[in-house]
């Protein structure tokens, strides 16, 4: 006996990519440099190289960090450096921003680790509306290493997608 229905979505060949699965673990830190400076004013370099010796860095390890300075002090290039220095044997990832920038740096660490050729041909969905919240600059970032490779490229649910991208029919003779 035939079946009464058939699943469309399962017989389509659409490759779904959730963009959740790129989120990065590891907790997200914000350094502060401005913990540093001399009655919230300037940075003292005898005082920060003392800071920089004896700081605990392992505190760091496996973290996200974000490094900033709130105060509005003028704080040396080379100090920003040392932090990077120290930070680069503890922590997963750090940069010079907000959190936001560290989330962004993330994303383009794990889209950059993709590897595109996987999607070569392929009916991609990319996923929307998860549980997790993804920065739309992820859905750029996505585009750009997916449009070279890809047949097709739809945004929502296999169920219900919002075509966006479908190569040329004399892209694909080739």
């Amino acid at each position: 006996m035939e079946p009464l229905f058939t699943n469309r979505v399962a017989n389509s060949g659409l490759v779904t990519l959730n963009l959740e699965e790129f989120i990065h673990s590891g907790e997200r830190v914000l350094y502060d440099i401005k913990d540093n400076l001399f009655h919230g004013l300037i940075l003292r370099e005898k005082d920060f190289r003392e800071f920089i010796k004896t700081h605990d860095w392992a505190r760091y390890d496996g973290q996200n960090v974000a490094i900033v300075c709130s105060a509005d002090a003028i704080v040396p290039t080379w100090a920003y450096m040392l932090l990077a220095i120290k930070l680069q044997n503890h922590a997963h990832r750090y940069v010079f921003g907000n959190l936001e920038a560290l989330e962004q740096s993330l994303f383009e660490e794990a889209i950059a680790g993709l590897d595109a050729e996987e999607y070569r041909d392929a009916k991609v969905v990319v996923k929307g509306c998860g549980e997790k919240p993804v920065p739309t600059f992820a859905y750029v970032a996505i585009m750009q290493k997916l449009l070279p490779v890809t047949s097709s490229i739809m945004y929502g649910e296999p169920c219900s997608t919002v075509p966006l991208y479908k190569k040329p029919k004399a892209a694909v003779a080739e």
